[in-house]
């Protein structure tokens, strides 16, 4: 399973790199706190899934990285050509900041 750090993902925004980020926590944990792109709650990936773009790297995103993982790992099956990424520790690290 590919993991990419906070400052990974900052550094691949600064250099301009083609990626797709999805938050799969639920609509209001994203509104409360989100670091960007588009959201997809678990609870709807399964309905949701057909629709990603896997043209390019796509970074997922959660509370603290376990609903990503999943979603991650259902992904890969039905793809296994798919370039995907977890964003280690989720976003709950980055709320105390």
């Amino acid at each position: 399973m590919n993991r990419l750090t906070f400052d990974d993902l900052l550094r691949w925004k600064a250099e301009g790199r083609s990626f797709h980020l999805i938050d799969v926590r639920e609509k209001d944990e994203h509104y409360h706190f989100n670091i960007g792109g588009e959201l997809m709650p678990l609870s709807e990936f399964n309905q949701r899934a057909g629709r990603i773009d896997l043209s390019r790297p796509i970074v997922f995103y959660c509370e603290h990285g376990i609903r990503s993982q999943i979603v991650m790992q259902r992904l890969q099956m039905r793809f296994p050509e798919a370039e995907l990424y977890d964003l280690e520790g989720g976003v709950a690290g980055l709320e105390r900041e």
